[in-house]
């Protein structure tokens, strides 16, 4: 009886695991499409500036940012709790789409980088999450905006993937680890969100942990299988947007690459070594 158990808590694992790891549908939450085209006003996100500024440390030469969650004062942690106040205290429906667009994925990276330091030490964000079986936290409710409970996924989902269809979406927000696409090192608003979208893009294109050419395999970040119909839905189609970011030597490769890709992803905590 016991073996058996076993054997079905090894297999209903798997199957949670496999789950989690595939992507969720980018399915619109009716409730945040409303925008004021008119308003110009713009959104402060100076808190979150500072909390970058004292615990970010970029890398070289396009390598990874790295978070440093050990050394957040306990007066910072009331700082970015602040920022999150702040931001729930508000209705983004009533500014224009490219301040929306930099206040919801300020507050994802805001709120992911709170829920680390909530659990911290952790080896993995994977190691978070309420449910008995979860995958993380992106199913946990986070936030509450305007009356409306919200989860990570719904954040990204439900309202950036579906409204802006703009994938380059995928190196702005933050998963806290090894193999995600860099945390910026500026927050994001109307005027800086398209340079720095783009900027992301090469950056994470151009290191290996997102496109790695060794011999005849390609092996990139499984970001582009998750989220395959984002870049295209094909091979083909990842490849050109790989290509449109990429520098001159691998940009090379890529053209002529007609192998196999395969996928791979490194979910260990994106803090300094």
């Amino acid at each position: 009886m016991f073996k058996k158990l076993s054997k079905f808590a090894v297999v209903f694992g798997f199957l949670v695991f496999s789950v989690a790891q595939a992507a969720p549908d980018s399915s619109t939450l009716e409730f945040w499409k409303p925008h004021v085209k008119t308003n110009t006003s713009s959104i402060d996100h100076s808190k979150w500036q500072l909390i970058l500024d004292r615990y970010l440390t970029p890398g070289d030469n396009g390598n990874i940012n790295r978070f440093s969650y050990s050394r957040v004062s306990n007066t910072d942690k009331a700082l970015l709790s602040g920022y999150l106040d702040d931001m729930q205290a508000l209705d983004p429906r009533g500014y224009n789409r490219a301040v929306q667009k930099s206040y919801w994925v300020n507050l994802y990276n805001a709120l992911t980088v709170d829920l680390v330091l909530d659990n911290y030490p952790t080896p993995s964000i994977t190691k978070l999450g309420d449910k008995f079986f979860s995958f993380g936290p992106w199913d946990d409710k986070v936030a509450t905006v305007n009356g409306q409970a919200l989860t990570l996924n719904d954040i990204e989902h439900g309202i950036l993937r579906p409204i802006w269809k703009d994938n380059r979406i995928h190196y702005a927000v933050n998963c806290a680890s090894f193999s995600c696409p860099n945390l910026s090192k500026n927050a994001y608003n109307e005027t800086n969100m398209d340079s720095l979208l783009s900027e992301a893009a090469r950056n994470y294109v151009n290191h290996p942990r997102a496109v790695a050419l060794t011999g005849s395999t390609l092996t990139v970040s499984s970001i582009y299988k998750w989220y395959k119909d984002d870049f295209g839905g094909t091979n083909q189609s990842l490849l050109a947007h790989l290509v449109g970011y990429a520098d001159e030597g691998l940009k090379e490769k890529l053209k002529n690459y007609q192998g196999k890709i395969e996928y791979d992803y490194d979910w260990a905590l994106n803090e300094p070594s």
